[in-house]
């Protein structure tokens, strides 16, 4: 079993940016593939990025590329979501979640674990 879970959500200005933390514990994360995702009121789950834990590859939504960055922290089994230039359509809950083996997926159902989730609001 692995638990995540996130912080560093909040309220913040268009142009803002804001930094995502996940923790895990149970297991380390070097056998997995971790993913951010986020959910707007009214709307699906949508995948905002992944890194495959072994090699650091990354992938992300095109809504947030060249916005936002995804990195790992390996010594405290950490995944971070670095947000910049944030815009009031980036507002949603943000989930860490994770998925076991070294394959991305933008399906949340490919996607076993799951944190609490935390809110980030971009005011205009």
């Amino acid at each position: 079993q692995v638990q995540l879970v996130e912080s560093g959500g909040g309220l913040v200005q268009a142009g803002d940016s804001l930094r995502l933390s996940c923790a895990a514990s149970g297991r380390t994360f070097s056998s997995y593939t971790a993913g951010w995702f986020r959910q707007a009121p009214g709307k699906e789950r949508e995948f905002v990025a992944a890194v495959i834990w072994s090699g650091g590859s990354t992938y992300y939504g095109d809504s947030v590329k060249d916005r936002f960055t995804i990195s790992r922290e390996n010594a405290k089994n950490t995944v971070i979501l670095q947000m910049n230039s944030l815009k009031p359509e980036d507002t949603a809950v943000y989930y860490c979640s994770a998925r076991y083996g070294p394959l991305y997926s933008t399906r949340p159902s490919d996607y076993e674990y799951w944190g609490q989730g935390t809110q980030v609001t971009v005011s205009s």
